[in-house]
């Protein structure tokens, strides 16, 4: 459904993690890493613990393993499955793909909405950043929008079964997915008895330990990216550890017909792009699953009213970007975003929100 991006900055390359840290002795500077290109994205793994090399291995098995399974039309994917059998019979998932589905079923809950896990039935019109993206005529989004309904989606705890109880219903986890294997990537490691890493899934970026460029066991400082610009540009950075950072905006994947521009994130009650006051929104949290589902929840929630919800949650923060370049940060990190003054942004949260 989405993707985000969360830029991280490391040294001068461009992608870069600058932050001082506890230089233990097995704790390298420089991190053993791989990228590879997986679920339409770059996902690039760094672990900085010495002889911990190998552990890159077991982690990409499980990005590419859970892959698999959620992906629509690919070989062997778990959701296309549920998707084929709407309306006629339930379908037996694995763990794995049971809890990614009431997860998503949660925030759907939680969103009133606002995130859809049945949304599939309007992505799969819209094919926004396919090569065959189109708009879709009113009618055919009239009729999509019937579909859309995660109340529908019925589950058998003890079967592990999953429903779609109208033929022709089509789940899309791209809201939730990535946050989901990032998480999944961060407990290998941590099987590994690896302490300090970072992962980054096309965005979906969970900094594990601290940084090891000093002595002291400090923060890294992740950038936020600049809605408005290309990739790796920030507008801010804000220090944290063992944290996930994931973002939701407007900036990456969009169509442009009739003169208009259509971005990626979808209201299920309309069956078009969501039309608020916001560019884009970053969610830091403790899971990344939690990350990604509220971060798109948030979103539909425009700003006022995504920051009252995220102020009632633990152990979450969020910064908002609005189309009018006001940056609005959630209480527990006014004193730590800083915010890069060249961007031509301005901080918003001494206006009064309406």
């Amino acid at each position: 459904m989405k993707k985000r991006t969360l830029v991280v900055f490391f040294g001068l390359l461009a992608l870069i993690l600058t932050a001082c840290g506890n230089n233990q002795p097995k704790i390298n500077k420089q991190p053993y890493e791989d990228k590879q290109f997986l679920m339409g994205t770059y996902v690039q793994i760094r672990i900085y613990d010495d002889g911990k090399k190998a552990v890159l291995k077991p982690a990409f098995a499980r990005v590419k393993e859970l892959a698999d399974k959620i992906t629509v039309n690919e070989k062997g994917s778990e959701i296309d499955a549920i998707n084929d059998a709407a309306g006629e019979k339930p379908v037996k998932v694995t763990e794995d793909m049971y809890y990614l589905l009431k997860e998503a079923y949660k925030y759907s809950q939680d969103s009133k909405g606002g995130f859809d896990m049945a949304i599939g039935s309007i992505t799969s019109l819209w094919r926004i950043g396919f090569p065959d993206a189109r708009k879709p005529a009113q009618s055919e989004i009239d009729q999509a929008l019937k579909l859309v309904n995660y109340h529908e989606v019925t589950f058998n705890d003890t079967d592990k079964t999953v429903y779609l109880k109208e033929k022709g219903m089509k789940l899309d986890l791209g809201a939730i997915a990535k946050g989901y294997i990032t998480d999944e990537v961060v407990k290998v490691l941590q099987e590994n008895e690896v302490t300090t890493a970072i992962v980054d899934l096309g965005g979906n970026v969970f900094v594990l330990g601290h940084s090891p460029r000093n002595d002291q066991k400090e923060d890294w400082t992740v950038g936020i990216q600049d809605p408005n610009q290309a990739r790796n540009v920030v507008l801010g950075s804000v220090p944290e550890s063992n944290k996930s950072l994931v973002t939701s905006g407007i900036y990456e994947r969009y169509l442009e017909a009739d003169g208009k521009t259509y971005h990626h994130l979808f209201n299920p009650k309309t069956g078009y792009p969501f039309d608020n006051d916001i560019a884009g929104v970053t969610i830091i949290s403790k899971k990344s699953i939690d990350g990604d589902g509220l971060s798109t929840a948030v979103f539909s929630m425009g700003v006022k009213n995504g920051m009252d919800y995220v102020e009632d949650l633990k152990n979450t923060e969020a910064i908002f970007v609005t189309k009018d370049d006001q940056v609005y940060v959630t209480s527990g990190l006014k004193d730590v975003f800083k915010l890069n003054k060249e961007a031509g942004y301005t901080m918003g949260n001494d206006k009064e929100l309406k």
